[in-house]
């Protein structure tokens, strides 16, 4: 059951993003309402988020990049579901990794 009594603020900046951000603390199961370039999307949080923190807006495959703001901020070390804190836990950075030469 999500929560849905509050309106929960948080940040999706471009539509090619797959984070937001929350700007304020936000319990788990809340559906929290998005907007962006003409775009509205709902994620109901499958965890607490913290101000200042990042969930994921839809699926983040194993491997793939994490965008925010339109930029690459690292890449998923796990597969990542909608509603998930985005974290070190599961967000790997890209830049000084011998790994990802070109990157």
């Amino acid at each position: 059951m999500s929560t849905t009594d509050n309106n929960y603020r948080a940040i999706l900046m471009k539509q090619k993003d797959n984070v937001a951000t929350a700007l304020e603390d936000i319990p788990a199961e809340a559906a929290v309402e998005l907007q962006t370039e003409g775009m509205n999307l709902t994620v109901i949080l499958r965890e607490p988020i913290a101000f200042g923190h990042k969930f994921a807006v839809r699926t983040i495959a194993e491997g793939e990049d994490i965008l925010k703001y339109a930029e690459v901020i690292g890449m998923a070390n796990r597969a990542i579901q909608p509603g998930e804190h985005v974290h070190v836990h599961n967000l790997d950075g890209k830049r000084g990794r011998g790994d990802q030469v070109g990157a």
